[in-house]
């Protein structure tokens, strides 16, 4: 994430009760800072996979007549990288149907003055393949570096207890950390790859070819559809730049509404449970949770000028826009780590519709 630091200061360390339950006193500021951390998604290799399955997938096509469900998983797969890369985020790349799929589809279509019905069609995958011919699929030799870690032990969802006493919130293993690098979900990395042996470096697997988490320009505007569960971003001339599924609230704890603006950008942040300012969870003192992508704001926090509210990541990437926010927008922590990437100081946060889901 480089290019943000001449544009406007980046916080160290964000300790607060992130999308609190009634707005505080604004949060005191770091008195350090930071540089952009480098995006850990590298460019995956150009070569298409080698294996037969991977080949397949790669050169999967759109049969409406079809009934193997392995034949619509792998034009799935195709389809969901492809939008991922054009910047249209069906969110984590499974292989499967879905409202984020769908949203994404509906976007890209209107986008290219398609009839935006967010079904998958060849002429969807006709008009992916001629922005972006690319593999779906590469192939990936895990790394010394990749099984080195370190992780974290996998914790109770809420024991914020247990989770402030861990040095960093780190990825719990080397399938959880390849499965985010790539933007997909744990389970297809496993079925692409049966058989494989993911702790021992050297060893060859297949991986999607999301490509690097990078907007072409920056990011002067932002759109939150509470309705749809969904974040649009846009440039200085009005242009969209990338569209993403978003958890946004709850009809019991709403998101904000109307415009407000982006105060700053957390690229670690830690969080502060504070049991005067939350109604969920047990403890009943302050903790503060170390940084890190299972950090239960994930690894990048983008500050609002509403007072504690954020666009954020998390750690459970297959749920967003599945189960409702405390308030807050959720990204991906990939998503989130774009977003950041690109978004300036001052950038207007509009919010609009209203939730439909319930906490």
């Amino acid at each position: 994430m480089t290019g943000l630091v001449s544009r406007f200061a980046l916080v160290a360390v964000l300790a607060l009760s992130a999308c609190d339950d009634k707005p505080p006193a604004k949060p005191a500021p770091a008195n350090t800072v930071q540089k952009a951390p480098v995006p850990t998604v590298a460019a995956p290799p150009a070569s298409a996979a080698s294996s037969p399955m991977a080949q397949a997938i790669n050169a999967a096509a759109f049969d409406p007549a079809a009934s193997d469900p392995q034949a619509r998983r792998d034009v799935l797969i195709r389809v969901q990288t492809l939008l991922d890369r054009a910047h249209f985020s069906p969110g984590v790349i499974d292989g499967r149907d879905g409202g984020n799929l769908k949203l994404a589809i509906q976007a890209f279509q209107k986008a290219h003055d398609m009839s935006a019905d967010g079904e998958v069609s060849q002429a969807l995958l006709d008009a992916l393949v001629a922005a972006d011919n690319g593999p779906a699929l590469v192939d990936y030799t895990i790394t010394q570096s990749d099984v080195a870690g370190p992780f974290t032990p996998q914790l109770p969802k809420e024991d914020y207890e247990a989770m402030a006493r861990e040095p960093a919130m780190n990825y719990h293993d080397v399938v959880e950390m390849l499965a985010e690098r790539f933007h997909m979900d744990e389970a297809l990395l496993r079925d692409l790859n049966p058989g494989a042996n993911f702790n021992q470096a050297g060893v060859a697997i297949v991986v999607t070819a999301a490509g690097a988490d990078a907007l072409p320009a920056k990011v002067a505007r932002i759109e939150i559809d509470k309705t749809l569960g969904q974040v649009r971003a846009f440039d200085e001339s009005g242009a969209q730049l990338a569209v993403y599924p978003a958890t946004v609230g709850s009809t019991e704890r709403p998101a904000p509404s109307g415009e407000w603006a982006v105060r700053t950008l957390a690229p670690r942040p830690t969080y502060t449970y504070d049991p005067s300012r939350l109604t969920f969870g047990k403890p009943k003192d302050k903790l503060t949770i170390k940084a890190g992508p299972n950090n239960p704001v994930g690894s990048t926090w983008i500050d609002l000028t509403k007072d504690t509210y954020g666009i954020h990541g998390t750690p459970e990437p297959k749920l967003v826009n599945k189960r409702a926010s405390h308030g807050c927008v959720r990204l991906t922590n990939w998503d989130a780590a774009e977003l950041g990437s690109a978004v300036t100081k001052g950038a207007k946060v509009i919010f609009m519709g209203t939730e439909a889901r319930p906490a």
